[in-house]
């Protein structure tokens, strides 16, 4: 009950660690509360096939969300309904803005490459992070989330996989609170719970996304970077064996990982993004448990209350046969 009240009823919350008070900004806005029974109910994976989804993703921030597109594209387990462009700030952009419309082009150059329209399916996200959430932007991203979330419901919900800055989708959580029932996000951002710092790039972009999303009590599931996903890397041999030579996608793919990095002994790349795809496909790969969910600081830190409400946060994962999975779709796209 505590929990709730305190999303209904937006307040300012001091914090003191390390001998520093920290002072977090009040809510921006009220969300609709959810009862722990039916919170408990939407963070169960998803059994129904197939499964409901829109992805956003800061597509060229680098070259582990061109393969989760992929993924969740080559996948019947899932209805991928809508992509939406994230902004980034990184040296592959000169800001979030610039950041997000490359990575529109880049969604719009793997469609191309899987013979996919992008029209009514691929938008274009915010333009910057948000800076005061009392006024959150209206972006295509996020109207099309609001418009897609009012046609389901708590039993039927859309899952929102997210594997960037989680600007879009708190942007549209804070421009119309009543899609919260009707949503599951799946991001992937944040360190894992007993890391020191929340230095990661998805998390540290844009905190006052980060924050909406863990306060909001929107059901919610976690897959923290360091030390989870991090496991989850191959390397160019693996690439070359498995995905070159399977149509255009396949080609594309291998050489952007390869391009990524000019010495390719004893090395190996992470794939981040595609974990958040594979939890939605088989929940089994990632293993999870329920945690309340931490209270976002202003030094890139987590605090801990557990009067707050629940969220699902992967713990491990099984690495191979998530590669298994994709490589296997892979081949049969490339035979079509």
């Amino acid at each position: 009950m505590r929990a709730m009240m305190s999303r209904s009823r937006p307040t300012t919350v001091l914090l003191l660690l390390g001998g520093t008070l920290l002072t977090l900004p009040a809510a921006a806005q009220t969300f609709p509360p959810l009862t722990e029974g039916r919170r408990l109910a939407q963070l169960d994976p998803p059994s129904k096939r197939p499964v409901a989804m829109v992805l956003d993703t800061d597509t060229f921030n680098e070259i582990d969300d061109q393969f989760a597109l992929v993924y969740a594209l080559i996948s019947p387990e899932l209805d991928v309904q809508a992509v939406y462009a994230a902004p980034f700030f990184n040296d592959r952009s000169s800001g979030p803005e610039e950041g997000m419309e490359k990575s529109h082009e880049e969604i719009l150059r793997i469609l191309g490459k899987l013979d996919r329209s992008p029209d009514g399916f691929a938008f274009k996200g915010s333009r910057s992070f948000i800076e005061d959430p009392k006024t959150p932007e209206e972006s295509p991203a996020a109207l099309d989330l609001i418009t897609r979330a009012k046609t389901h419901s708590p039993e039927d919900p859309l899952y929102v996989v997210a594997v960037g800055a989680i600007t879009n989708v708190a942007n549209a959580l804070l421009i119309e609170p009543s899609i919260l029932p009707n949503i599951v996000v799946v991001w992937l951002g944040g360190n894992g719970h007993q890391w020191p710092d929340q230095h990661e790039f998805n998390y540290r972009q844009d905190l006052h996304a980060s924050r909406t999303v863990f306060d909001s009590g929107v059901p919610f599931v976690q897959l923290p970077c360091t030390p989870v996903v991090t496991h989850f890397a191959t390397t160019v041999p693996e690439m070359e064996a498995h995905v070159g030579g399977h149509g255009a996608i396949g080609e594309y793919l291998l050489k952007i990982f390869k391009d990524y990095h000019e010495d390719h002994f004893a090395w190996s790349k992470v794939l981040w993004d595609m974990t958040a795809v594979a939890w939605v496909i088989n929940h089994e790969w990632l293993p999870s448990v329920l945690v309340h969910s931490p209270i976002v600081t202003s030094d890139y830190t987590y605090s801990f209350d557990d009067s707050r409400h629940l969220i699902r946060m992967v713990y491990f994962l099984h690495r191979d046969p998530i590669f298994r999975d994709f490589f296997t779709k892979l081949r049969k796209q490339g035979e079509q």
